[in-house]
C-alpha cells in the first residue's frame, strides 16, 4: 500500500526531533565564504572529509590566491589536490570554474551569493561542469545560511532504507522529494544529524538496526526483527 505525502512528513518530522533527541540539535556556526566553501565541496566529491580538508590546505599553501589557481598550470594543481582523489579531473574542473566565475562577474568572490534568491543561485550554478545540485546545496546551507537540504551518500542512503523516497531514486530525485518534507527550518540539523547518524548507526554495510533510535519509524526490508522477548 503507498503511503501518503502527509504520513512522510509526519515520519520526517518524527526523525528530526528523534535525532535531536539522541544526537543533539548542530546548530548552524554562521556566515562564511561561499567561494571557500564551493572549492571545498568540489574537492569532497568522491572521498572522505580527512582527505578534502588535507587537499584544500595543501592547495591554499601552493596558491595562496584563487587567481594563482586560475592561473597556474593544471598539473601543479592536480598535484596539490591530489591526496582528495581524482586529481586531474578536479584541477581541471575546478580550474574551469573559477575562469567562469571570473568571467561571468569580474571577479573571484562570491559574497553576493548571501544575497541571490536559492533558486536563483541554483539555476546559474548548476550550469557550470562540475556543480551539481548537491554541491550547491551544501553551499548555499553551510556558507549562506539557506533552509536547504543536501543529500550526501548517508543522506541518500538513509532517505532510501526508510522508505520516504523510491528506492530505485538517485540523489538529484531524492534532493527534490525531500526538500518539502523538512520541517521548515530544521534543515541543518536534520542533515548534520543524518551524517552522524549515517556513520554511526545506518552504515553503509551492517548497520546496527537493533540499536537504531529509527526502528519503528524505517520501512527497509532488510532489517533484522525485534526480540519481543
Amino acid at each position: 500500500m503507498k503511503e501518503s505525502q502527509r504520513s512522510k512528513l509526519e515520519r520526517t518530522a518524527a526523525l528530526t526531533r528523534i535525532l535531536e533527541e539522541t544526537q543533539g540539535e548542530p546548530r548552524w556556526k554562521g556566515e562564511s565564504d561561499p567561494l571557500n566553501a564551493l572549492v571545498r565541496t568540489l574537492l569532497s566529491q568522491s572521498t572522505n572529509d580527512n582527505n578534502r580538508d588535507f587537499a584544500y590546505g595543501r592547495l591554499r599553501q601552493r596558491f595562496p590566491t584563487w587567481h594563482e589557481v586560475m592561473e597556474a598550470p593544471q598539473e601543479a594543481v592536480a598535484d596539490a589536490i591530489r591526496p582528495a582523489g581524482l586529481g586531474n579531473q578536479k584541477s581541471e574542473r575546478l580550474i574551469a570554474m573559477l575562469r567562469w566565475i571570473d568571467a561571468e562577474f569580474g571577479r573571484l568572490h562570491l559574497d553576493f551569493l548571501h544575497e541571490m534568491p536559492t533558486e536563483e543561485a541554483f539555476a546559474l550554478f548548476t550550469k557550470v561542469k562540475g556543480i551539481g545540485v548537491k554541491t550547491m546545496a551544501v553551499v548555499m546551507m553551510f556558507a549562506c545560511g539557506r533552509d536547504v537540504f543536501p543529500v550526501d551518500t548517508h543522506v541518500h542512503r538513509i532517505a532510501r532504507r526508510l522508505g520516504l523516497v523510491p528506492e530505485k531514486a538517485d540523489a538529484v530525485k531524492t534532493y527534490r522529494l525531500m526538500a518539502p518534507m523538512v520541517p521548515p527550518g530544521k534543515s541543518y540539523s536534520l542533515h548534520m544529524n543524518l551524517l552522524e547518524f549515517g556513520r554511526t548507526i545506518c552504515t553503509a554495510r551492517k548497520p546496527k538496526c537493533l540499536e537504531c533510535p529509527l526502528y519503528d519509524l524505517c520501512r527497509w526490508g532488510e532489517k533484522p526483527e525485534q526480540n519481543q522477548g
